[in-house]
């Protein structure tokens, strides 16, 4: 996806994004959108963890049975 913006496309997209939000605004945003990614990225984590350990009790169990 974003492999098809380009080089130019990127510079126009923050120079429209410096004169809507201003040099002091800029920043802020940034930080505030790497914290959220990193949260986001933080909790899927956790989700596909669980997840695992889930099928593995399944597995365990099944294999106990079996035995």
């Amino acid at each position: 996806m974003l492999s098809t913006i380009g080089i130019p496309g990127l510079i126009l997209i923050l120079v429209i994004a410096l004169v809507i939000f201003g040099p002091k605004k800029l920043p802020e945003i940034g930080k505030a959108t790497g914290q959220t990614l990193k949260e986001f990225k933080s909790a899927a984590q956790d989700l596909t963890k669980e997840e695992g350990e889930d099928d593995t009790k399944r597995e365990s169990k099944k294999e106990e049975k079996n035995a």
